[in-house]
This record gives structure tokens, sequence and C-alpha cells, in this order.
């Protein structure tokens, strides 16, 4: 790095040290897409930086008193073994705050991802576990292994309309005219090169049938103007909440996953990366191993996947339970799943409809929650239903780790653990667990 990098925007408390250059030893690590560095015996946790690592930083925030957090502006010395130049311009101290590791060659990030997961694990629920982070395939007309994987990119809008994406912890916008993350299609429709007057946000998204793009006004009631892409790409305006109503086109788009076609509405939830869906139904079903007649709950079943991939396994004699909030998720579910006799969609939260369904046991538990994870609730319920299997899909190695602590206390231990790279570039990691009654 250079040392004119661009200084980040000074954070708004009153820490002397904000703003100023400092030279820290880079120790490990940490959650967040950071490292862990000491200065003057405070924790910092340092960006843009590599484990052994000797850097030169900008302090950016200090609001807690109790810890730091910098940006690494220029290495010191001889750099990492995985260091190598970043793809993205934008990836930078002071730039987009979207991908955490594009100065880490893709073995080393995968290598930094499975120590999170190694670490979450011993800290919040006391397990050791041999872990690694597996790849998933490249894509096709991506710029490079690791790029060109995300099929849905939220850019927020600047004052002038043109596009941006978030800097690291802030709602600020760097500029951005071009993602190299970006699936080749969305790419393709340059949206960069677009104003976007009126609007808060610009979904751009792609699945192998459809392009769909959903703006958000900047303001209720307002109206955004919404630039030509070109003929077949659908217009949504967007509510904010994750709803949407098709302005010109399909109000959705059409994603393909176990053979089957599946509608997604709006800005509905789908895994990003192409490979994922498959992937991740294939491994959750060689986890469970579904038997035929077995009774199954797909829990936070957003359009239904997990559902469609038991159903067969299970046969006509199984039975498949989903439980959603999202409304708009439950009426996708229902329409990807009407040919489905065996699989019955419920809608609200998942704590209350398990509360109210009166179900005693089942065989089988999938459930993909959101970030914050299913909490102890949702687990006491699961545990109280006795399936001799559960699969816990995570993109949080944190509320992973607490989940399956609750679990341990009621007596089912974590069996076996897998991890994917299915964000590359980016501090995230997809796990998939899967627990079963007795002790480890």
């Amino acid at each position: 790095m250079s040392r004119a990098a661009r200084t980040p925007r000074r954070a708004t408390n009153r820490d002397p040290l904000v703003g100023t250059q400092v030279e820290l030893h880079v120790e490990r690590v940490a959650t967040g897409g950071v490292c862990v560095g000491r200065l003057d015996g405070r924790v910092v946790f340092v960006r843009h930086a590599l484990p052994g690592e000797r850097v030169r930083a900008i302090v950016t925030d200090g609001a807690t008193g109790s810890f730091l957090r910098a940006d690494a502006v220029e290495v010191l010395g001889a750099p990492a073994a995985g260091r190598v130049s970043a793809p993205c311009p934008h990836a930078r101290p002071g730039g987009c705050g979207g991908c955490d590791w594009q100065h880490a060659e893709l073995g080393t990030q995968r290598a930094l991802k499975a120590e999170i997961v190694r670490e979450q694990m011993h800290r919040l629920a006391h397990l050791d576990v041999d872990v690694r982070v597996e790849p998933l395939p490249d894509v096709a007309g991506a710029d490079g292994p690791g790029l060109g994987w995300r099929t849905r990119v939220q850019f927020g809008v600047k004052p002038d309309g043109s596009l941006g994406l978030r800097r690291s912890r802030s709602h600020s916008l760097e500029r951005v005219e071009d993602c190299p993350l970006a699936h080749a299609r969305i790419r393709s429709l340059e949206p960069g090169r677009h104003t976007w007057p009126g609007a808060a946000e610009a979904e751009l998204i792609a699945s192998p049938e459809d392009l769909a793009v959903v703006v958000t006004p900047s303001k209720r009631g307002a109206e955004a103007q919404m630039p030509d892409l070109g003929r077949g790409v659908a217009l949504l305006r967007g509510d904010g909440k994750g709803g949407a109503e098709a302005v010109r086109g399909r109000p959705g788009v059409r994603e393909h996953a176990i053979e089957r076609t599946w509608r997604v509405s709006g800005s509905g939830f789908w895994q990003v990366h192409p490979a994922a869906a498959d992937l991740f139904c294939a491994v959750v079903l060689e986890l469970l191993q579904p038997r035929t007649g077995e009774h199954a709950l797909d829990l936070y079943s957003g359009v239904g996947l997990f559902a469609g991939a038991l159903a067969g396994p299970l046969g006509a004699g199984g039975r498949v339970e989903t439980i959603e909030s999202d409304v708009g998720a439950v009426a996708d579910a229902r329409f990807n799943l009407a040919e489905e006799p065996s699989v019955v969609v419920r809608e609200g939260r998942v704590e209350d409809v398990l509360k109210r369904s009166g179900l005693r046991s089942v065989e089988l538990v999938v459930l993909d929650p959101p970030r914050a994870g299913a909490g102890a609730d949702v687990v006491r319920w699961i545990a109280s239903l006795t399936p001799r299997a559960v699969a816990y899909v995570s993109c949080d190695p944190a509320s992973l780790a607490r989940d399956v602590d609750r679990f341990a206390g009621l007596g089912y231990s974590l069996t076996r653990l897998r991890a994917f790279d299915a964000f590359p570039m980016t501090q995230h990691v997809e796990c998939i667990a899967l627990l079963t009654p007795g002790p480890a």
C-alpha cells in the first residue's frame, strides 16, 4: 500500500488518537474482516492487514474507549506470504466496505475464515473443531477466481443520482461504477453509467433467466426515475422493507436449483452465489439422510428451497412443514411447492408458529435463520420435538456457536460441521452443522 492512501472520514468521537498514524504489529485474525494489533495495551482492530505484518495504520474510531479501529495504509517490511494486490481499486482504506480480504489470495482468505469458525466454536460453544473452508466453483464469465459470483448487488444512490457502495462501518457511499464481484450479467447493464434521481437504493438481480432492478425511492410516496437498462430487464419499485411491485416486466426472477425452477419475488432471499443453492441442498440431504415417511420441519424457510429438496426423499407418506415470517416469501413458497402435496407452508414467526402448532415430535429439522441466529426459545422448541437430526445452516459463526452451545445443554451435540466460501473476498462464510441427540 502507498502512503498516499486516502484517509478515512473522521469518526464522530473525540478520542485524541482518531485520525493519527500509528505503527502496529498485527497478531491474528478476528471476526469482522479485521486483524488484531495492540497499542499501549489497547486492542486495535485493523482492516487491510494480515497476521504477522508490521503496518502503518490510521486510527479511524475510538468511540468505546476500550479498543480502537484502524486502517492499514502501508506495510512496513516484508508483507505476509498471502498478500496480493486487490483486484478492485475501491478495496482500499476509506473506500468501499463490501470486501474485507481482497488483499489476500483465496487460499489465505479461506484459512483466515476457518480460523474464525474454530475460534467462535471454542469461545462460545466450548468445542474444538477441525474445519476447513471449502471453495465453491468459479463462475463463468468472471474476471478471475473469486470474482463475478454476486447475483444480487444492492447499491446506494448518492444525492447526484450516481451509484455507490457503503464504506466500512459507515452510511456514506463510495461512488462505484463497476464491481468485479457482481455477476457478468449485472455488469453488462453498466448501472454506474446511468443516474438514478430520486432513488435511495437500487438492487440489481441476475438469475439464469431474468434480470431485474428494484428501485427504492428516497422518500415515502416519492417517485424515483428509473433508467432504461434495455429490453428484458424487469423494473420494480421497492418499499424499503424488502417488498416490491412491478413497474415493468415480471415482479421477480426465476431461479434454478435441484432441477426445478423457483419464483423469487422482489428482493426476496436467495443465495447470491450461483452454485450455493444446489450445493447446500446436497449437503443438507447428506447430513440428514431423510427416510421415506418421515416428518420434517423447514424453519426460516424462505421460498421453500430446503422443503423442496426434502419432499422427494420423504415420499408420499412423508411430510414437510415450513415456517417463514416474510409474507412475500410465503407466497412464493406456496407457488413453488404447489405440486408437492406433502408440504405444508405456514406463515409467522418461527417461535410463535411452533407454540401453536400442536406438534409433539418430528424426525428431521433444517433451519436457516437470519444472521442473529435462532436463539434460545427456538432451540428449546426444536429440542422438545426430539428430532433424530438437525441441519443448521448459518451465515454467522458466532450465532451458530451460541446456538450449538444451547443445543448441547438440551442433549444435542455437534456431530459434523462443514464450511463454505460462498462469499469470496468478504469476511462472510457459510456453515452447515449437523446436531444429533446424545454426547459428542
